[in-house]
């Protein structure tokens, strides 16, 4: 047991350094007083002032969040229709709607939206076709997790509410929602998170016009990965580590509070 439990820690410990130690590099070379990355010459804030000072960059960033924002919205409410849908009803069909664009690669997901867009829909390319896109492909994440919170659920509480006169719709605001609501949180923040990462989808779709952070940075590594970039990519990972802390505690507010009840 004490060779295995050795072997384990180790291949833990190498599994956690190859997922952690790039993220760090890029934290620490963030503050690195060269333009190139090449060796540690020196700390400095330069980077990020450069940042802030970078026109192009703050609108490509705020465009971003507008998306990442109104796409998870709508992912949030039209996936967690789909969970229940999918959960309640039992039809083949369902999972198969929903799940497919997870399945799919995202250069043919990216592909079919276009022609979509521009041969069907007529649509012109920019903001708003870049948050459809998005939310075509984070509706699955949201349903797959309200489908997995429902599924551990008692059935005798929705069918008590029943018995008790509740109507479908006060079933679902008192009962339902609250209980599925720490699922519905962590598929809104993921969609977030998807949404504002998002390369390949967002390259078919969002036409000329409005810079967007995922291309913007594209571009900018085309020439060589400068330290401004790696202080993107920094404060992206803040933004992250932010909104995993706020759903960690939603979670544990949430648990907390039906324990209580």
């Amino acid at each position: 047991m004490a060779r295995n439990s050795i072997a384990l820690w180790v291949a833990a410990i190498l599994v956690y350094a190859f997922l952690y130690i790039p993220l760090i590099i890029v934290v620490v070379y963030s503050f690195n007083d060269s333009r190139l990355n090449a060796e540690w010459v020196g700390f400095t804030l330069y980077w990020y002032k450069a940042l802030f000072n970078n026109t192009e960059m703050l609108t490509a960033a705020r465009n971003s969040l507008i998306i990442a924002v109104s796409a998870s919205l709508l992912a949030t409410v039209l996936g967690t229709m789909a969970g229940l849908a999918i959960h309640r009803y039992k039809l083949k069909v369902l999972p198969i709607l929903a799940f497919t664009p997870l399945a799919i690669p995202e250069i043919l997901l990216g592909v079919a939206l276009l022609l979509f867009f521009l041969q069907v829909l007529n649509l012109t390319l920019g903001m708003l076709s870049i948050i459809l896109a998005h939310t075509v492909f984070c509706i699955g994440f949201v349903a797959i997790i309200v489908r997995a919170r429902l599924q551990g659920m008692d059935e005798s509480i929705f069918e008590a509410a029943r018995d008790l006169g509740a109507t479908p719709w006060q079933t679902f605001h008192q009962i339902t929602l609250p209980l599925i609501m720490p699922a519905v949180v962590a598929g809104a923040l993921m969609s977030f998170t998807l949404s504002i990462d998002d390369f390949v989808i967002t390259f078919f779709v969002k036409g000329v016009g409005e810079p967007i952070l995922a291309t913007q940075i594209y571009t900018m590594i085309k020439v060589a990965v400068t330290p401004e970039v790696n202080a993107i990519s920094s404060l992206l990972m803040l933004l992250t580590l932010i909104m995993i802390i706020i759903a960690t505690r939603f979670d544990s507010s949430m648990l907390q509070g039906g324990s209580k009840q």
